[in-house]
């Protein structure tokens, strides 16, 4: 779904989508290739350690015919630095994947925490900051906290990406209060990264004012993954308009939809 009157822009740069896709997990190619082609999404996430593990490992790549299908899909690649633990272990990443995929784009990874995989908010600024000298352009995965993201912007990031919830997890915006004060607190384009399972959690996050999201477990596990990247892509664009139209506000008693204005007399109160 484009946007071609409402274009997202990161670092000066303009998409025609609000939706960023992942890479992995996917049963097939195949599924991989259909989900792309009908989601549309601004950028494709890929993971310079998933793609150049050996074959049969856990996270391994879809063959070797992967790089082939990412030429052939013709969407800007984003690389990540999923799985790095440590500053110095980022910014060598980094610089691989600058080679590797020809881009200065970089999602930031930092991770701090096994079994959420949360940033290791502590040191996630230093290495945005790292990056961001050496020319990178740098989305930030991080959490909701409204300081930490502050920092980031501080040190030159031009858009940031928080969490809904722990990746994969499929929750959902577990914190709307801190999500939707972040929100209205930076005037920095923000894409909510991880933790979305439904398209109406896609499309709740849009309503409250993100400029797009990343997904890629839910969409790769769905049953169907190419009509559920349809979905998610129709629940962006459909957010982000009810976004710009401006909803009603909120009543605490029932407002008659209709003129009571002709009705008989008897109908009245007294």
């Amino acid at each position: 779904m484009t946007t071609t009157n409402d274009p997202l822009v990161l670092y000066g740069e303009t998409f025609q989508s609000r939706l960023l896709l992942g890479t992995a997990r996917y049963p097939s190619p195949d599924l991989l290739e259909a989900a792309v082609k009908r989601a549309k999404p601004a950028m494709l996430t890929a993971s310079l350690r998933r793609q150049t593990a050996s074959q049969g490992s856990g996270n391994s790549d879809l063959g070797n015919g992967f790089w082939e299908l990412l030429r052939k899909l013709a969407v800007p690649v984003l690389p990540n630095t999923a799985g790095c633990h440590s500053v110095q272990e980022v910014v060598a990443t980094a610089q691989m994947a600058r080679e590797l995929f020809d881009t200065p784009w970089i999602k930031l990874e930092l991770i701090g925490d096994d079994y959420t995989l949360q940033p290791d908010t502590l040191n996630l600024v230093d290495a945005a900051s790292q990056l961001i000298r050496e020319g990178f352009k740098v989305l930030p995965y991080c959490t909701e906290d409204l300081v930490l993201c502050q920092r980031l912007v501080d040190v030159g990031c031009q858009a940031v990406m928080p969490w809904a919830a722990p990746i994969g997890t499929g929750r959902g915006p577990v914190n709307p209060y801190a999500l939707q004060v972040l929100r209205d607190r930076l005037k920095v384009p923000m894409l909510v990264d991880a933790g979305l399972g439904l398209p109406s959690h896609a499309c709740q996050v849009m309503e409250w004012g993100y400029d797009g999201v990343l997904l890629n477990t839910a969409v790769a596990l769905a049953q169907d993954p190419v009509a559920m990247a349809g979905a998610f892509a129709d629940a962006v664009q459909a957010g982000r308009s009810a976004h710009r139209a401006g909803a009603m506000a909120a009543q605490e008693a029932a407002q008659p939809s209709t003129p009571v204005l002709g009705t008989p007399f008897w109908h009245h109160e007294s």
